[in-house]
């Protein structure tokens, strides 16, 4: 997903405190679907919140609260897991030229069951199946 290549290179090298969760997390971690934004998990310390923002207005976006599903970046202000823990149990992943921090497959599993709606049960299908296939890898 080429198209969102660029925000996390503007996050990466401003140091900006973030987990990539939702759709583009799932896509990350191996399964096919399509998605139309990024979902981002911010520290919301203060200073952090507001270099997030900077950094995320200078390179042409405009940072809401989930709610249209037409914009590219959504930012959860209230989330089902502390950012701290989120954050140490990310993974650093590739992405292209750049490397971005991806919320684990079993954090992405239990928000994806918070929220409940039929993509999301489809999502935690698929990521459960990936979290077998590593297993079995592994083993």
């Amino acid at each position: 997903m080429a198209i969102f290549e660029p925000i996390i290179e503007a996050l990466e090298s401003n140091e900006v405190r973030y987990v990539v969760v939702g759709g583009f997390a799932v896509v990350l971690h191996g399964h096919a679907r399509l998605t139309a934004d990024i979902d981002l998990v911010l520290d919301l310390d203060t200073e952090e919140a507001r270099k997030a923002i900077e950094v995320l207005t200078a390179s042409g976006l405009r940072p809401t609260a989930p709610a249209d599903p037409l914009r590219i970046v959504d930012l959860f202000v209230e989330n089902p897991i502390e950012f701290e823990r989120l954050r140490e149990r990310s993974e650093i992943l590739d992405l292209g030229s750049t490397t971005v921090r991806v919320a684990s497959i079993e954090d992405l599993i239990e928000m994806k069951r918070m929220a409940g709606r039929t993509k999301d049960l489809e999502d935690i299908e698929a990521l459960r199946a990936i979290l077998e296939r590593r297993r079995t890898d592994e083993g």
